[in-house]
């Protein structure tokens, strides 16, 4: 009579364990790049998409709206270029950004984000103060904020580094666009 073994044998397990795990060293680095520029990506849409409210609520209002970084949404919170959380209000959050959203209550917030929603190795740098104030015609009025760099704090951006870091530019006109740093032919769509 012959006998028929099933199932896997101990060294074929141990084999097919080891050809898993070198895979897995393997792959860990891109891994972990592709999932630091989803982050910087991800806090660089949610920028943009809180700046296109901020300017969408100026020409609803037919008001001054602005749009700030602060570095914390407690009570104690203060605007900051490096902030990564955002507020879209009527008047300065300082000191408010814990109030919950409302027409009533100072400062009029419409809109807040925290940064460590899905984004939390996200780095900012915005260029020109840390407000942008939208007039009633979606234009920005006064000094404001004219671009922000968002880069992560774990790695370099390319050309020298893995990583994707990418811009937000803000015009006077008022217009939001996302562009790479990185990329160097200006007639390529993502050239700042």
């Amino acid at each position: 009579m012959n006998k028929r073994s099933h199932g896997f044998t101990l060294i074929e397990m141990m084999i097919t364990l080891a050809v898993f795990a070198l895979l897995f060293m393997v792959g860990l680095p891109s891994m972990t790049t592709w999932l630091q520029n989803q982050q910087i990506r991800a806090s660089a849409e949610g920028l943009q998409a809180g700046l296109q409210f901020a300017r969408t609520e100026a020409l609803r209002r037919n008001a001054q709206v602005r749009f700030q970084l602060v570095d914390t949404l407690t009570a104690a919170c203060a605007l900051a270029n490096n902030g990564s959380n955002w507020i879209v209000s009527i008047n300065n959050p300082a000191g408010l950004c814990d109030v919950p959203e409302s027409d009533a209550a100072a400062p009029l917030t419409i809109q807040k984000r925290s940064g460590a929603e899905g984004t939390p190795n996200a780095v900012l740098a915005a260029t020109g103060g840390s407000t942008v104030v939208f007039n009633g015609l979606g234009r920005t009025s006064g000094a404001a904020i004219t671009r922000i760099d968002v880069s992560n704090a774990s790695g370099n951006c390319q050309p020298a580094g893995p990583m994707r870091c990418l811009r937000l530019n803000i015009s006077s006109g008022g217009q939001v666009r996302m562009c790479d740093p990185a990329v160097m032919d200006n007639t390529d769509p993502r050239f700042c």
